[in-house]
């Protein structure tokens, strides 16, 4: 029977999954955040029972929060009930389904990235020195070799004035996708600005995979592709860059780093850094992870190289991300002194369009609950959706659980305040600013009307699993509580 659409994709505990595994007799060893078995997908024939071969390679992993799985071989993936699917087809000796129907929406931008790529030129072939030596410079890269940025692959796009970062399939090499970069100077700061093909929700790039080699066991994790560049230069580790940033660490992209050991975790040089890699590294398991704290003397990796700092002594003064229970101030000393020095950056992110709100609130800062209340129409709703969405606009990563409009009409109100104009009178605009606003990391929960309170928290646990959510909107609380029991405290 196929769960209903609307109702959340029923829960697993890791306990069931290992039930199951045993139950069906498939062999199967702990990871950090996966379970490892061999593959249902590759060779073999349906009428063989299941992959018993012990000498199997085990490159099938099992998320052990959420039962989804991957193949990293034939990058088939799914929920855990298509896994159960599978299986079951398996022992009636019917093969499993090849994973090579891709998406329409893929295949084009596979094809875009490609002729993208082909028009880019290697960064350390372009016209003439003076032209690369700018180019560097204008990114800030003067100091990466030239034998460093062939390693990597990365070329310049010279009509966009983007560097660009392929991905390349961890398979076969094919081209997958790419991520374009460029400067844009606002009066005296830079800001970089990036595109993604396929658009942002299907980019799972970990920049430097191939390079990676099967003995690797210690890696250092970065936030960014220029920062994973210095790293191998400057240290020589293996290090890999996330798709997004510190915005999220999508748990597809775990399977591929599970046979590190040891990772260091060194994400940028401010306290939105430190916090993203601490959300990180619980999903990475806590117990193989440290983390560089930020500060002037340990900035992100690009910034350290420019600076001439010594690499081997910042990755050694990584801190462990597993604290133990009981500790005294002489641990908590430097995060104190952190606090201290970054006063602006610990009130949390602030608003751009309400001054008067970061008089009030200072910032919106996680673990922290705000309650908005006002009588019926008199704009809580309104105003709300123009709150979130300007941290989300700031890649705060949003869920949005509105059981009293519904999201149809929320989304409507939220794009119409993200375009800024009236876009019924210009539909020709349209899908220029839906795909701006596509992009943003805004989730929204399908439930409406009054709801038992557990499905709901349960659905928020999962939602900042999967998307990292560090803002959830519930419009509003009465709704979702039901009006019954209104005497009853809540």
């Amino acid at each position: 029977v196929l769960p209903s659409p609307e109702g959340p994709e029923p829960s697993v505990t890791i306990t069931e999954i290992r039930q199951y595994l045993r139950a069906h007799g498939i062999p199967f060893h702990d990871g950090y955040s996966c379970l490892h078995t061999p593959s249902l997908f590759t060779g073999g024939h349906a009428d063989q029972p299941l992959p018993a071969a012990a000498n199997a390679p085990y490159t099938l992993f099992i998320d052990k929060t959420t039962g989804s799985f991957l193949c990293t071989a034939t990058l088939a993936e799914g929920t855990w009930q298509d896994f159960q699917a599978n299986v079951e087809l398996r022992h009636r000796g019917i093969p499993p389904a090849s994973s090579e129907e891709m998406e329409e929406d893929m295949r084009q931008a596979c094809e875009d990235a490609r002729c993208i790529w082909d028009r880019a030129l290697p960064l350390w072939e372009l016209l003439d020195e003076e032209e690369t030596n700018k180019t560097k410079a204008m990114f800030g890269i003067s100091l990466v070799t030239d034998a460093t940025l062939k390693r990597f692959g990365v070329r310049y796009l010279r009509t966009a004035k983007s560097l660009v970062f392929p991905w390349f399939s961890p398979r076969n090499a094919t081209l997958k996708g790419l991520k374009l970069v460029r400067v844009e100077k606002k009066g005296d700061t830079i800001a970089y600005v990036e595109e993604t093909l396929p658009r942002f929700d299907s980019y799972r790039n970990l920049f430097g995979l191939p390079l990676i080699g099967s003995r690797d066991t210690e890696l250092v994790l970065t936030g960014w592709e220029l920062d994973a560049l210095a790293l191998h230069q400057a240290a020589g580790v293996a290090s890999l860059a996330l798709p997004r940033g510190t915005t999220c660490l999508p748990p597809t992209l775990l399977p591929y780093l599970e046979q590190f050991k040891r990772i260091t975790l060194w994400l940028g040089e401010d306290l939105r850094s430190w916090e993203a890699a601490k959300l990180f590294a619980r999903k990475l398991n806590l117990k193989r992870c440290s983390l560089v704290r930020p500060g002037n003397l340990q900035p992100r990796p690009l910034e350290a190289l420019n600076q001439g700092l010594n690499f081997t002594k910042i990755l050694r003064a990584a801190l462990p991300a597993s604290h133990k229970s009981i500790i005294s101030f002489r641990q908590l000393r430097e995060e104190v002194f952190g606090e201290l020095v970054n006063t602006e950056q610990v009130a949390g992110i602030k608003w751009m369009r309400f001054p008067e709100l970061n008089k009030l609130l200072k910032g919106h800062r996680k673990g922290e609950l705000t309650v908005f209340t006002g009588p019926t129409g008199s704009g809580k709703t309104t105003f709300i959706s123009e709150y979130a969405l300007d941290l989300c606009m700031q890649g705060v990563c949003t869920l949005w659980g509105s059981f009293e409009i519904n999201n149809v009409r929320l989304a409507k109100i939220m794009l119409t305040q993200f375009a800024g104009r009236r876009l019924e009178d210009q539909l020709e605009l349209y899908d220029e600013w839906a795909d701006r606003f596509e992009d943003l990391p805004l989730y929204f929960m399908t439930f409406h009307g009054q709801q038992n309170i557990k499905t709901v928290i349960g659905t928020m646990q999962h939602a900042v699993y999967m998307y990292d959510i560090t803002h959830v909107v519930i419009d509003n609380l009465q709704f979702m509580m039901g009006h019954d029991n209104m005497s009853v405290d809540r």
